[in-house]
């Protein structure tokens, strides 16, 4: 769902360098599931995609999902056993974007 090139720019790896890249897909694909965990809303990269998903409260990728999606892919990246707990960032930036219901 994020470009290749902006997560290695968070994470401060060269462009060029590839060696990591499937690792970076995995955790962006783990950051995609966790925004839709925690807001209870699937996302999509396009308000056409979710326009045509047909999905109740749809969550388009803007500026502060892919924010939060950056911070949980850098700290993955760099703390890989998780003995860290989640930078609160991530929770704050999406917060907004939860559907509560009852």
């Amino acid at each position: 769902m994020l470009d290749l090139e902006i997560i290695k720019q968070q994470c401060r790896i060269e462009p060029d360098e590839s060696d990591e890249d499937q690792l970076l897909e995995t955790y962006s694909n783990a950051a995609r599931r966790y925004v839709e965990n925690y807001t209870d809303r699937s996302l999509f990269e396009t308000p056409e995609a979710a326009l045509l998903s047909g999905a109740e409260s749809p969550l388009v990728l803007d500026d502060d999902i892919t924010t939060a999606m950056l911070v949980y892919i850098a700290y993955r990246f760099e703390d890989r056993q998780g003995e860290k707990p989640l930078p609160p960032a991530v929770n704050e930036i999406l917060w907004p974007y939860r559907r509560l219901g009852v």
